[in-house]
């Protein structure tokens, strides 16, 4: 496309709306339009008064009523959740999320290998990216998040230095925009043990070091006798009712070198410094 030539002459690839405006060719006139009109749909669903179908089921209508307040905003999202594409190719996942099936997965950004970014979902609208999952005790991610997908097949890729800048360029303005906290930038395997594995291989430390997610540190102390690694687990965000996968889960963001089910003495050091962050 030929915005992106446009962002990588100026070595930087930047969210605005001109790159959403050159998306928005006859190419995807035909999705376009289908975005327009399912986001006008629920403009309108905001905008009625009393709002339709939130009454409540049982109780007598002559003691219900609305009045609208004056004071509130937009629901804004809380955590970032990265992921790898599976893919292979920025515009393969982009024709993934413009066809309308079973699944409807979605987005709201992907970043390409040469560091260009498209954004496909308002940050404000629920994308379909995080699936049945659970960090902490918030079990529905898609509605409290903002998805990223990373164009990597998730194999033998490894993530470019064009991508990882952009993609912390990406990180740092919606940390800003949406007071984002350090602890809440995950990866998809963080809130969905057992069932995905992405992204796998991704170098958290340096985002880590950039403010956007947790690290341990260099210097571990020896965790207590009675140290409770499942309850560390947990604390720290992890569903700890399938505790193998769950560990497993951990490994992969922070080992990576070794991502079996059981924690060694390493790892647990690893987990006791992490766990008193939180």
């Amino acid at each position: 496309m030929a915005h992106y030539k446009k962002f990588r002459k100026v070595g930087l690839v930047v969210v605005s709306s001109f790159l959403l405006v050159s998306c928005s060719t006859s190419k995807y006139a035909a999705t376009e339009k289908i975005y327009k009109y399912k986001a006008k749909g629920f403009s309108e669903i905001i905008k009625t008064v009393p709002p339709p179908a939130q009454q409540v089921p049982g109780l007598d209508p002559t003691i219900q009523s609305w009045v609208g307040s004056v004071n509130f905003g937009i629901r804004k999202p809380n955590f970032v959740i990265i992921h790898h594409t599976a893919q292979n190719s920025t515009q393969q996942t982009i024709n993934t999320f413009l066809v309308k099936g079973k699944s409807e997965v979605s987005a709201h950004y992907i970043v390409g290998k040469d560091g260009a970014v498209v954004q496909m979902v308002n940050d404000y609208l629920r994308a379909n990216h995080a699936g049945i999952g659970k960090w902490g005790n918030t079990s529905d991610l898609n509605s409290s998040s903002i998805g990223i997908e990373l164009d990597n097949n998730g194999i033998d890729q490894p993530f470019t230095d064009a991508q990882i800048r952009s993609l912390l360029v990406l990180l740092d303005a919606l940390k800003k925009r949406y007071n984002i906290p350090v602890a809440n930038f995950i990866g998809h395997a963080d809130i969905a043990p057992g069932r995905k594995n992405d992204p796998r291989n991704f170098p958290w430390k340096i985002l880590a070091k950039k403010g956007f997610g947790l690290w341990y540190d260099d210097v571990l102390n020896l965790p207590p006798d009675d140290f409770n690694a499942e309850l560390a687990l947990r604390i720290i965000g992890y569903d700890t009712r399938n505790l193998p996968a769950a560990i497993a889960s951990f490994k992969l963001h922070f080992v990576q070198t070794d991502v079996s089910q059981v924690l060694t003495p390493a790892d647990k050091l690893i987990l006791f410094n992490l766990y008193k962050k939180y």
